[in-house]
C-alpha cells in the first residue's frame, strides 16, 4: 500500500540533499533570451556526453524552453548569488549588465560561472508536474571556480577539506582560538600601525578614531566606554591631543553630556585612509584563500562573537558602536563590532 505523501515535508526531506545552483539560457524564436534559475540540473551519460533538468509545468518561459532547440547551463560560482536571485525572478530584464555571448543556436552564455555546457536539446519527457530536458553536450567550460550550492532552503558554501587541521594543536598554546584570533587581528594591524608610528600617532589614537569612523559627535565618556573594549581608556585630555593635530573638533556645550567629539575635515580624510589600509591588509590575508573560504572564515567568526555575546555588558553591544553617519556605509557592510 501506498503511503501518503505530505508535500511540505516531502519538500523539507528533499532539501536536505546539497545541490548545485544553475542557471539555464536559450534564445527564444521571437528573437529575445530567455534565463532562469534551477538546481535540477543532473549528469545523464559520458558517451555521449549528456545532461539533464526539468523545468515545472506552471513556469511561464516552459514554451520557450519546450520549443527550442539548444540551451545552455550555468553552473554559479560561489560569489554570484546576487545573479542566481536575479534570473529566479520573473518580470524582470534578467540579463540588464550581464556580459552576455553567444553559443550554439545563438544561446546567451554568462561570464564568471563555475562551469558551463552548451547543449542541443535531444530528448523530452513527462515527469508528472515537471518536464525533464535531456541534452547533448556540444562544448562546455570550466572555470575553477568554488560552486554555489542549496541546502534546505538556503544557499550555502562548499569548504575543501582542510589539510592543515590536523596540525592545529588542540587546547591550549597556539591551537588555542584566542591566541589564533589575536594574533591574526595584530598581524592584519601592522600595516596600519606603521602609519600611526610614521604620524606620530598612537595605538589609543587610531582606536579612538576607528570608534568615531563608526559615528561620531560622541561624549568624552561615550568613547571612554566604547574604546574600553580594547582595554584602553579615553580621557578629555586625549581628544585635546588628537584636536591640536587636527583630526577632531571638541565641541563644548556646557556639561559634559553636551560636549560632542567629531572629525576635521582632514580628520574624516585621514582615517578613510587608515580604512583603506585596513581594506587592503584584509585582501593581502586572503590572497591565499579562495572566495568560500574567506566567506567561511567570516560567517565562522561572526557565530562567535554572537556565541560570546551575552556576556558582554550593555554598553559594548553592537548597535553601541554603529550609527547611520559611519564611514564604513559605502565601504564595508557594518556588521563587525
Amino acid at each position: 500500500m501506498t503511503t501518503p505523501i505530505d508535500p511540505v515535508q516531502f519538500r523539507k526531506a528533499l532539501g536536505s540533499f546539497t545541490t548545485g545552483v544553475t542557471i539555464v539560457t536559450t534564445h527564444g524564436e521571437d528573437g529575445k533570451d530567455y534565463g532562469l534559475t534551477a538546481n535540477s540540473f543532473n549528469s545523464v551519460s559520458m558517451d555521449p556526453p549528456m545532461v539533464l533538468w526539468s523545468l515545472g509545468r506552471k513556469s511561464s518561459s516552459l514554451p520557450v524552453f519546450s520549443q527550442a532547440n539548444h540551451f545552455a547551463v550555468h553552473i554559479l560560482a560561489a560569489n554570484q548569488e546576487s545573479i542566481s536571485n536575479r534570473f529566479a525572478r520573473s518580470g524582470t530584464d534578467k540579463f540588464a549588465g550581464c556580459a552576455v555571448t553567444r553559443g550554439h543556436g545563438q544561446v546567451p552564455l554568462l561570464d564568471g560561472c563555475s562551469a558551463r555546457f552548451e547543449c542541443r536539446v535531444v530528448h523530452q519527457y513527462e515527469g508528472g508536474d515537471h518536464v525533464i530536458f535531456v541534452g547533448e553536450v556540444m562544448n562546455f567550460d570550466s572555470f575553477g571556480q568554488p560552486p554555489l550550492v542549496f541546502h534546505g532552503g538556503n544557499y550555502g558554501l562548499v569548504m575543501k577539506h582542510a589539510e592543515e587541521a590536523a596540525s592545529i594543536a588542540p587546547a591550549f598554546g597556539d591551537g588555542w582560538l584566542g591566541f589564533l584570533l589575536g594574533r591574526a587581528y595584530y598581524q592584519l594591524l601592522l600595516p596600519v600601525r606603521e602609519n600611526l608610528e610614521r604620524n606620530g600617532l598612537r595605538d589609543l589614537d587610531y582606536s579612538i578614531l576607528a570608534v568615531l569612523s563608526m559615528g561620531e559627535e560622541r561624549t568624552v565618556e561615550e568613547l571612554d566606554r566604547l574604546v574600553s573594549i580594547s582595554g584602553s581608556r579615553v580621557s578629555e585630555d586625549d581628544i585635546l591631543k588628537l584636536a591640536a593635530r587636527g583630526l577632531v573638533e571638541f565641541q563644548r556645550s556646557g556639561s559634559a553630556q553636551e560636549n560632542k567629539v567629531k572629525f576635521t575635515s582632514a580628520g574624516r580624510s585621514y582615517t578613510i585612509g587608515l580604512l583603506a589600509i585596513a581594506k587592503s591588509a584584509e585582501s593581502n590575508a586572503e590572497r591565499d584563500l579562495d572566495y568560500r573560504e574567506a566567506q567561511i572564515m567570516k560567517l565562522l567568526l561572526k557565530r562567535v562573537i554572537q556565541t560570546t555575546a551575552s556576556s558582554l555588558p550593555e554598553h559594548w553591544h553592537k548597535d553601541q558602536f554603529w550609527r547611520p553617519d559611519n564611514l564604513w556605509r559605502d565601504r564595508s557592510p557594518p556588521d563587525a563590532a
